[in-house]
């Protein structure tokens, strides 16, 4: 079959609105395309975790601290998720690794803002994790089968932080609001 049809029926798999499976063919663009996101967003997981990370010892309460660990640990495990399903397309995870230690692969770049303040932390979360679920609504009309799996995974999750951080940044906003202690972020 030559390359025209090849792509001509792969266009009309996805009008169709057809699942794209990793071992059916695809054209190398939408293969190139689908590693350049799903890698980001495995880069952006990974790295989302270095905020919360970084007040894991220093927050208020023991119960702060058990949110915080219980996010960087779901951060880790979509982070490695995403890795996996990049997996399926042919790209070594070390590859992927080594294009972010390098410099030479994206990330959502707001977790290079500092966090001087536990309230930082609550904002960032509710900001970043409202924003994923923006990305997330529209990566879940995806044609290809192992990513659409994962986002439907991770949807329910981030709703839930979202919620969480809203009720934190509301209870901090509440409590500092007459102090004028803002969050540096704002």
């Amino acid at each position: 079959m030559d390359t025209q049809k090849k792509l001509d029926e792969f266009q009309k798999r996805i009008d169709n609105g057809e699942t794209i499976e990793p071992k059916d063919w695809m054209p190398e663009r939408y293969r190139k395309q689908l590693i350049r996101m799903m890698s980001q967003h495995a880069h952006s997981e990974i790295v989302g975790m270095l905020p919360e990370g970084n007040w894991i010892t220093r927050a208020p309460s023991l119960k702060r601290k058990l949110v915080l660990l219980a996010k960087v640990q779901d951060e880790a495990g979509h982070g490695l998720y995403l890795y996996s399903g990049t997996e399926t397309l042919g790209v070594k995870r070390k590859d992927l690794v080594e294009d972010y230690i390098y410099g030479n692969a994206k990330y959502s770049s707001i977790f290079n803002y500092p966090t001087l303040s536990y309230a930082d932390i609550c904002v960032i979360g509710w900001l970043v994790d409202g924003a994923a679920i923006v990305n997330q609504t529209m990566l879940a009309k995806s044609s290809y089968g192992p990513m659409l799996e994962q986002i439907s995974e991770f949807a329910g999750k981030k709703a839930f932080i979202k919620s969480k951080g809203m009720r934190c940044w509301q209870k901090w906003r509440m409590e500092h609001l007459n102090k004028r202690k803002w969050p540096r972020m704002l």
